[in-house]
């Protein structure tokens, strides 16, 4: 299996970036369209656990459009072949101080394009430097 093949890579990123534009302007039919829709799609989030698609798009019709914006940190996507891929990042706002934010994605490649197939978020404190 190849790994980060550059013009595979290039694709998931450019959906990544799509998928942080919508997320941030709440564009909730953008980011209903970035996951796949599928009863077998997940997305465990800081304070859900949503199984299938309509969970997932009856949680975005209900959330809050407040305090979306954000910085991200760390982003790593790497894909496997042709067809799969995984996107990690952490993630900070300005309304959380002291917390940083860890999401994971993975991504597969689908007749409709790249989607979102199992999603992870959390937000944690601030993890702390080991004292020496």
């Amino acid at each position: 299996m190849e790994i980060n093949l550059p013009e595979v890579r290039a694709e998931v990123e450019a959906a990544f970036a799509a998928y942080e534009r919508a997320l941030v302007s709440n564009d909730v039919d953008g980011l209903d369209a970035l996951f796949w829709d599928s009863q077998i799609t997940i997305r465990y989030g800081s304070g859900e656990n949503l199984y299938g698609i309509e969970a997932i798009r009856a949680f975005r019709a209900a959330r809050s459009a407040f305090g979306l914006e954000r910085s991200l940190e760390r982003t790593v996507i790497t894909t496997y072949g042709h067809d799969m891929a995984t996107a990690s990042t952490l993630f900070r706002r300005d309304n959380a101080p002291g917390r940083i934010g860890r999401q994971m994605q993975t991504w597969m490649r689908t007749a409709e394009g790249w989607k979102v197939v199992a999603a992870h978020v959390s937000i944690i404190d601030e993890p702390q430097p080991a004292a020496r």
